[in-house]
């Protein structure tokens, strides 16, 4: 789903005299996202988190994808650092969800942009700062999967049976009995008739 963000309003430039006018400049971005029946915008491009916009109530929420832990909370921590930074989110507001392993925060009253667009254009522009991460991740697990199936000549050793492998195996031998436990509950038995 392709959503189109256009910055600024109308009416102030159309006052302008023909010289001042800015170019009109239209972004586009993409991103995994759908709306919800209730008007709220899901982005699932994040390995970790969905993120959640919520233009009616002005909150932007981070749920945990599939699994939780640090990375999880080290992903949301991220995800609001980068919007308190941007200036998206109100400084205050971020606090832990009423959901488990959820992170929440306040989208700022802009006067002059639509806070919507500025927040999706900023969660995009947090999704190309992560997405690096993301592709070496997927290479480096990649590459190990690679180095575990089919093994190089550095990461093998010969057979060789007589040098390197012997028929007695482990510490305790079949028949030995170690340091004389085996025979204490005998003892005890053959006292007590």
């Amino acid at each position: 789903m392709a959503i189109t963000i256009k910055v600024g309003k109308q009416q102030e430039q159309d006052n302008l005299p023909e010289q001042e006018q800015p170019k009109k400049t239209t972004t586009t971005i993409k991103l995994n996202a759908r709306r919800t029946l209730d008007g709220n915008v899901i982005i699932f491009d994040h390995r970790d988190i969905d993120i959640v916009l919520m233009p009616e109530k002005r909150k932007i929420v981070a749920f945990a994808k599939q699994v939780f832990g640090d990375e999880v909370y080290n992903a949301q921590d991220r995800l609001f650092a980068f919007l308190r930074k941007k200036g998206v989110i109100e400084f205050d507001s971020i606090q832990g969800g009423n959901i488990y392993s959820s992170m929440e925060a306040k989208i700022a009253e802009s006067k002059d942009y639509n806070s919507t667009q500025v927040a999706l254009f900023t969660i995009n522009k947090f999704m190309e700062k992560e997405r690096p991460y993301f592709e070496f991740e997927k290479a480096f697990d990649a590459e190990e999967e690679r180095r575990l199936a089919e093994p190089g000549p550095e990461d093998s050793t010969e057979y060789d049976p007589e040098r390197y492998h012997s028929t007695d195996k482990g510490s305790i031998r079949p028949g030995i009995r170690p340091f004389g436990i085996a025979n204490i509950y005998r003892l005890e038995e053959s006292m007590e008739e």
